[in-house]
């Protein structure tokens, strides 16, 4: 039986933020960030939870980048940087009884940041997979991942929070999730030199 801080598929949501193609180029390591958003998503819709995602002012920084934009078919408008401010996200979450938010995307001391806190102060569990989320410059990035952290933000990586959702080995469904683990690292190689 998990214990109450573990996440699982039944009560947590994933939300993408604004993998966008204007911000992307700006993004260092943004190969690596893309594969492990992919990554994520793809995880979780094998587990069968809850994605949403967002895309920041998309008349100026263009859409999701269209290897993330192909898993994500429905993505919310917003000018307002947490996505706390976006009615359709929140109340889906919410209606999927999902206490418990997976964040992922960019920029980590903007947007992710900002919803992280928003999401916290209505009560939600919010993680924050530090290798699926990016700014342009390292610094805001570290210093977000450590004020969300003192927070009450849960810091982990996509491969564990990937492992904690699927909970144990043995069944159908980690066999899918050990392809995509093993597909992840053949391609990570090529992005380690972040």
């Amino acid at each position: 039986m998990p214990t109450a801080s573990l996440m699982s598929p039944r009560d947590t949501g994933l939300l993408v933020i604004d993998v966008q193609q204007k911000l992307l180029p700006l993004i260092p390591c943004a190969d690596q960030l893309v594969l492990n958003v992919g990554f994520l998503i793809d995880a979780a819709r094998l587990l069968g939870m809850q994605i949403e995602a967002s895309e920041q002012y998309p008349a100026g920084l263009g859409s999701t980048v269209a290897t993330l934009a192909e898993r994500l078919p429905r993505r919310h408008e917003k000018v307002d940087f947490s996505c706390g401010a976006v009615p359709g996200i929140v109340e889906s979450f919410s209606r999927s009884g999902c206490t418990r938010i997976m964040l992922a995307g960019m920029e980590t001391h903007v947007c992710i940041q900002q919803t992280a806190l928003d999401l916290l102060e209505r009560g939600l569990g919010v993680y924050v997979a530090a290798d699926a989320v990016a700014s342009r410059y390292d610094l805001d990035h570290e210093l977000a991942l450590e004020r969300m952290a003192r927070a009450g933000v849960t810091i982990t990586s996509a491969e564990a929070a990937v492992f904690e959702w699927t909970g144990k080995a043995g069944t159908p469904v980690f066999k899918q999730i050990s392809v995509l683990v093993q597909d992840r690292m053949k391609k990570l190689p090529l992005a380690r030199v972040c």
